[in-house]
């Protein structure tokens, strides 16, 4: 078996399901693809985001700074990005399950790779400035092996699951992002904060083997890789390419990628995406770094406080893919809406937003700092749920047919990790040029971060409007 069979696509099995056991088989394989493409991918997330939880003990270590962290972490995202676009349109005709694996075996690899180096570099063996080339080097690594984590799992999705339901079970499998982050903040966050920044690496690393295992074990191809039928046939739905040779089936996916890429709805979305997730990974990339110079947190606090934002945003993935198909009838342009504007203004209260004390005659109510920091990452991560569904998503999947999925997915990631990689790099070169001084200490002076995030956070709500009168496209 060649390397490029090795990834191919799974052909029929060699055997059939009795008849009467079908729809019993079906049912199971496709709920254990949907649990294994949702926390396969969660753990991915932790392999991705551990480097946010250290930020401040490396600057404190006096390794690196701002501007080099935050060029890393584009490194991270602008490969990302490019992977995102080449492994969406690859994944529509590969094997998911081992296409998914690769990718997390990778990460895991390159996430121990730079434990090693951190205690080589706490320890002397490896100067500053190498630290910073082999870093960027492995997070560029790391991210493009990240890219080959959503565009299988969401694939699955339209490989096992009826369309009717589809916009439900998006819903849930978007939890995996917040599951991701939550794990990524406390998990990371606690062994940062008790054995020191390099053992977020290795904790990461370890998340992701378990992730690989889930993947190995519970994702499956194809429904006749397991001796069932077609997909459409289970769901009850119209045929598409019956008769087709896997050569013309194959021609025919890429003809339908070909349509996706003219199709200017799909690029509107891709460039509201790539807004929303400036604003959201700002505060996943710094919101940790923020809460301590600028709230006066210590380590363990502000990583529980971000940490508070993706667990709340699996009530907004959740609820939204349920809501979109029951109420809306799969319309998700009007929940959208509403969640931008919601995301906004949670961020507003957690960058400007403080703790006060209100006197009327002898009633003093006194609001706390971390109340309101708390309140706005609930705010927030219940609005980012929902976005990370729809416009990260699958409102670009509703546009076009089932075979181009990945496509879709691809130019939308493709656009929102260059954004996010983008984003990385302004924050620290704004951060490094804007020190100043507190109480003796020098800290980053966050004001034009702030209204950098805001500004990118309200385009990114307005932009699908554009796109309300505009329907699936028929290839």
């Amino acid at each position: 078996m060649g390397f490029s069979d090795f990834y191919r696509v799974s052909g029929p099995a060699n055997y059939k399901v009795a008849p009467d056991k079908v729809d019993k088989t079906y049912k199971r394989l496709r709920f254990q693809a949907f649990l294994a493409g949702t926390f396969g991918y969660a753990l991915y997330y932790v392999c991705r985001l551990s480097m946010g939880v250290m930020k401040q003990p490396i600057i404190d270590a006096g390794l690196l700074n701002a501007t080099q962290l935050g060029i890393i972490g584009a490194c991270l995202y602008w490969a990302y990005a490019l992977g995102k676009l080449v492994n969406g349109f690859l994944a529509d005709s590969s094997n998911i399950k081992r296409f998914m694996a690769t990718g997390l075996v990778v990460s895991v690899v390159m996430n121990f790779t730079m434990g090693i180096l951190g205690v080589a570099a706490l320890n002397g063996a490896i100067a500053n400035s190498a630290l910073f080339l082999l870093f960027a080097v492995c997070w560029a690594v790391n991210g493009w092996s990240q890219s080959m984590g959503a565009p299988p799992a969401i694939i699955a999705l339209s490989r096992w699951y009826p369309l009717r339901i589809r916009g439900t079970y998006y819903g849930f499998f978007s939890s995996s992002h917040n599951m991701g982050e939550g794990l990524s903040f406390v998990f990371v966050g606690m062994l940062v904060a008790s054995f020191g920044w390099k053992w977020g690496f290795f904790g990461a690393a370890l998340a992701g083997v378990l992730g690989i295992l889930i993947i190995l074990f519970w994702l499956h191809d194809t429904t006749e890789s397991k001796g069932l039928p077609p997909i459409e046939t289970l769901a009850g739905e119209e045929a598409q390419h019956e008769g087709l040779t896997p050569e013309q089936k194959r021609a025919e996916t890429k003809r339908m990628q070909a349509a996706v890429i003219r199709n200017p709805g799909v690029w509107i979305l891709a460039l509201a995406s790539a807004f929303m997730y400036m604003s959201r990974y700002a505060i996943n990339e710094w919101g940790v770094i923020f809460l301590q110079e600028s709230h006066g947190y210590d380590l363990g606090q502000a990583a529980a406080i971000i940490g508070i934002n993706p667990i709340f945003g699996i009530i907004g993935t959740v609820v939204s893919g349920w809501l979109s198909d029951a109420i809306f009838k799969g319309d998700r342009k009007y929940p959208a809406f509403v969640a931008g504007i919601l995301e906004a203004m949670a961020l507003a209260l957690f960058l400007f937003g403080s703790g006060w004390t209100w006197h009327i005659g002898s009633f003093t109510l006194v609001v706390s700092d971390k109340l309101i920091m708390i309140t706005s990452m609930v705010l927030f991560g219940v609005a980012i749920g929902v976005l990370i569904s729809f416009l990260g998503g699958l409102m670009a999947v509703d546009l076009v047919p089932r075979q181009a999925t990945g496509a879709a997915l691809g130019i939308v990631g493709m656009a929102s990790y260059a954004a996010a990689g983008l984003q990385n790099v302004v924050t620290g070169l704004i951060l490094d040029k804007n020190i100043i001084e507190v109480n003796g200490a020098q800290v980053h002076d966050f004001t034009y971060a702030s209204i950098f995030w805001l500004g990118a956070a309200c385009i990114s709500f307005l932009l699908p409007v554009l796109n309300w009168r505009r329907k699936q496209q028929v290839i």
